[in-house]
């Protein structure tokens, strides 16, 4: 299997030098979305002391007519820093730094959903809006093929790799172990993995979070995860459908509860936002792939545990539904809600966002209001 030249280097030479002291100064490694919506950017600088908030943290740029967010002629993007966390790779004291990213008329740019989300989410602060979201990734060799697939043809059918354990169904579990740890070292708020359905498939869980969070610690744990595949010499894929035919897609189901919901008798509000949500089921749609909704076609089939694109429905637990709610809240009749839809590289900040202008702040049609 094709793995990276990077991956051959020697690590214990690279530690000699990790082990040096550093003295006071910080490595700030700032992190940013780049202008496919999908992909991770990053950077380094170095800091006279510790952050100990985000607001000991300088602004930024960067040339953006090199990530596919500006013209060479009029290139300088700026680096707001938004979420600060541990850097499980340097150590502490040194930080990974979550950035929006801004044009250079100081608006945001077309890939910055947080700058929106974050104003959505303080409307409704006081509903207490949780949210967990289950993100679907496939382990590939550089060449783009899975992990531990034979090499000219394929593994036998699915069945015995869902949480499996052993050599001939767990593929890639150091990778999944390690990212698992980094996670928690940073403070990511990671709450659960396992393997998936499709071998070389895994999930990891993030949450619960409340607001502008879910989407702040769902792309550190993203990026923490193609950090650690780089050093494994391999690539971490957020397509839904990787490999075409009778193989499992990748989601990013998405958990969604509130306060009245979470309390007793909340299982009323639940059917009422379900209810909602039917009537605007395209709106979402293009919400929920960084391409409109062309990414998921491929996955929402109505087959390998998806509901049709065309359609939507809702189900106790139902996993071949638009909205899932899980039984037990259908018997305790509070909780919360499981929206299958959003596919593996969605943007949380964009699917989080319309899950709230729908639920909470009832806006009907196929386009958002401008508040």
């Amino acid at each position: 299997m094709a793995t990276s030249a990077s991956a051959q280097l020697s690590k214990v030479v690279k530690r000699q030098y990790m082990e040096l002291p550093q003295g006071d100064k910080v490595q700030a490694m700032y992190i940013w979305i780049d202008g496919t919506g999908e992909g991770v950017r990053c950077k380094t600088r170095t800091l006279d002391s510790e952050p100990k908030s985000i607001e000991d943290l300088p602004e930024w740029n960067f040339d953006g007519s090199s990530t596919y967010q500006s013209e060479g002629s009029n290139s300088d993007m700026y680096l707001i820093p938004s979420a600060m966390f541990r850097d499980p790779f340097r150590k502490d004291p040194n930080k990974l730094v979550l950035c929006e990213v801004l044009k250079y008329n100081q608006k945001p740019a077309e890939t910055n959903h947080r700058h929106k989300c974050k104003k959505i989410m303080e409307m409704v602060d006081h509903q207490s809006p949780w949210f967990g979201m289950e993100q679907e990734y496939t382990i590939l060799g550089t060449d783009g093929h899975p992990f531990g697939w034979p090499s000219n043809g394929f593994p036998g059918p699915q069945g015995p790799y869902y949480c499996g354990v052993g050599a001939d169904k767990a593929y890639g579990r150091d990778i999944v172990e390690a990212h698992y740890r980094a996670c928690l070292y940073a403070g990511v708020m990671i709450c659960g993995t396992n393997a998936e359905v499709m071998p070389a498939q895994w999930e990891f869980q993030i949450g619960p979070c409340e607001g502008i969070n879910m989407g702040d610690h769902l792309w550190v744990a993203r990026f923490i995860l193609h950090r650690v595949c780089e050093d494994f010499g391999v690539v971490a894929s957020f397509d839904p459908k990787p490999i075409p035919g009778n193989w499992n897609g990748a989601g990013c189901h998405t958990n969604f509860s509130t306060k009245e919901m979470r309390e007793d008798g909340g299982l009323k509000c639940i059917e009422e936002c379900i209810d909602k949500l039917g009537k605007r089921h395209n709106y979402h749609i293009r919400a929920y792939d960084p391409k409109g909704g062309l990414d998921n076609a491929r996955r929402l089939t109505g087959h390998h545990e998806t509901s049709n694109i065309h359609e939507f429905s809702a189900g106790v637990a139902n996993r071949g539904a638009s909205i899932r709610i899980p039984r037990t809240v259908g018997q305790e009749k509070k909780g919360y809600f499981e929206d299958r839809r959003p596919s593996a590289n969605c943007d949380p900040y964009a699917v989080t966002e319309a899950l709230i202008r729908t639920c909470l702040l009832d806006e009907e049609g196929d386009e958002p209001v401008d508040y």
